[in-house]
């Protein structure tokens, strides 16, 4: 059973953002998968103390009320990624690649990482 002290091992992830003077100056903090949680502070650590404290009554209402509670994802990325590209596209690549001595994964890593 996925109790409070489950879903507070959770890892995650908090915004942290810096609050203008018009927004009363400090620190801002919300768990954007979980609606309404947020809390701010002087500082940012005092913003991330209190976002935690917020995360545990977040949690603790929604099991009260049954409510579904978001988990994390791990693993969103899978660093792969799949396209389909002309036959000439990837006959040019793959020989620039034979020619620099490298993969055509690396090849196209490298172009990709210069943008």
């Amino acid at each position: 059973m996925k109790n409070l002290e489950y879903y507070l091992d959770l890892n995650y992830d908090i915004v942290l953002r810096q609050l203008n003077d018009d927004e009363g100056g400090g620190w801002f903090a919300e768990i954007p998968l979980l609606p309404g949680c947020m809390s701010d502070g002087e500082t940012p650590e005092e913003a991330l103390k209190n976002i935690n404290d917020a995360k545990k009554c977040w949690i603790e209402v929604a099991l009260q009320h049954h409510d579904n509670i978001p988990e994390p994802v791990d693993n969103q990325y899978s660093g792969q990624l799949r396209i389909r590209i002309p036959k000439t596209l990837h006959k040019s690549l793959a020989e620039r690649a034979k020619q620099e001595k490298v993969s055509l994964n690396q090849l196209i890593l490298h172009k990709l990482s210069m943008n």
